[in-house]
C-alpha cells in the first residue's frame, strides 16, 4: 500500500464541524462536558478522547472582523519526534505503520512516567499528543488505519461536505495541493501558501498560519532536546530514575541526618 497522506485546504472550510463529530462516531470516544467559554470552538482543545478539533480563532484585521478556521490533528510525521523521544523510555509505544505512513500510540504508552510523556509531548511541534489521567494512555488521532487498510478514506475526509478534506497517495495529494493553491494565487491570494510537507497532514491556508493556530506550523527547529538526547544516551538509568521520582519511590534508607 502507498504512503497516504490528507491535504486539509482551511479555504473550503465551513467549520461545519462534521470531521469533529465523525472522528467521535468512527472511534466510539465520548461527548466531552464543556460550557461556553467565549468562543464557538468547542471543546476547547484537543484531549485524550477528542482527537479532532475545528479551531475558530478571531482576529481583527484593519477595523475588521475575520475568522479562521483549523481542523486541527496529528499531522503523521514522516520523521516523528514524538517517537524518538518515547523510544528513549519504552520501546513501542510510538510506532509508524509501514503500509500507510500512520503514526500510532500504542498501549505501550501506559507505561511512560508523567515526566516521560511530558517529554513526549515537548517534542511534538504541534502539541498533540494527549494523555488519560485514570488509565495513563496516550492518543490522537489514528488516520482511522483500520478504514484505510480496508480501503476506505478516514472518517473526517469522509464527513466533509465542502472538499477541504481529502486523502490518497502522496502524489495525488500534492499534485492537487499545487492546482488549488495555483487557483487561490491567480485570485490575488498572495499569502497562500502550503504549510510543512514532512508530514501527511498537509495544510493549505490563505493567510500567515499563526493568524490560524499557534502550533499551525511547526517551529524552525524541530527534534528532540540536549535533555532529551542525554536521557536517550543513558536510557536505562534515567528510566528508572524518573520513574523512582515520578512515584515518589526515592527513599533514603540506611542514612542518618
Amino acid at each position: 500500500m502507498p504512503e497516504k497522506i490528507f491535504l486539509i485546504d482551511t479555504t473550503r472550510c465551513t467549520a461545519c464541524r462534521g470531521c469533529q463529530v465523525a472522528c467521535k462516531q468512527w472511534n466510539k470516544l465520548p461527548g466531552t462536558k464543556t460550557h461556553n467559554w467565549g468562543s464557538h470552538q468547542n471543546p476547547a482543545d484537543l484531549s485524550f478522547d477528542t482527537f479532532k478539533l475545528v479551531r475558530f480563532s478571531e482576529v481583527v484585521l484593519e477595523g475588521r472582523l475575520s475568522w479562521y478556521f483549523f481542523s486541527d490533528q496529528c499531522r503523521h510525521c514522516v520523521d516523528p519526534p514524538c517517537k524518538e523521544a518515547a523510544d528513549a523510555y519504552v520501546s513501542g509505544a510510538v510506532i509508524v505503520d509501514e503500509g500507510t505512513g500512520a503514526v500510532i500510540f500504542t498501549e505501550k504508552t501506559r507505561e511512560l512516567y508523567e515526566s516521560a510523556f511530558e517529554d513526549v509531548r515537548e517534542t511534538c511541534p504541534y502539541d498533540i499528543p494527549r494523555r488519560d489521567p485514570v488509565t495513563g494512555l496516550v492518543s490522537k488521532c489514528t488516520m482511522c488505519i483500520d478504514r484505510v487498510q480496508n480501503g476506505l478514506v478516514p472518517a473526517c475526509v469522509k464527513a466533509c461536505p465542502t472538499g477541504a478534506m481529502n486523502f490518497g497517495g502522496r502524489d495525488e495529494i500534492m499534485a492537487l495541493a499545487g492546482k488549488r493553491l495555483g487557483l487561490l494565487k491567480k485570485k490575488g491570494c498572495d499569502k497562500a501558501r502550503l504549510l510543512d510537507d514532512d508530514v501527511r497532514v498537509v495544510y493549505l491556508v490563505a493567510d500567515d498560519p499563526v493568524l490560524y493556530h499557534r502550533f499551525a506550523a511547526a517551529p524552525n527547529h524541530v527534534g528532540i532536546t540536549r535533555k532529551l538526547a542525554l536521557r536517550k544516551l543513558f536510557r536505562p538509568a534515567s528510566g528508572l530514575i524518573a520513574g523512582m521520582a515520578d512515584r515518589g519511590g526515592i527513599e533514603r534508607s540506611g542514612m542518618v541526618d
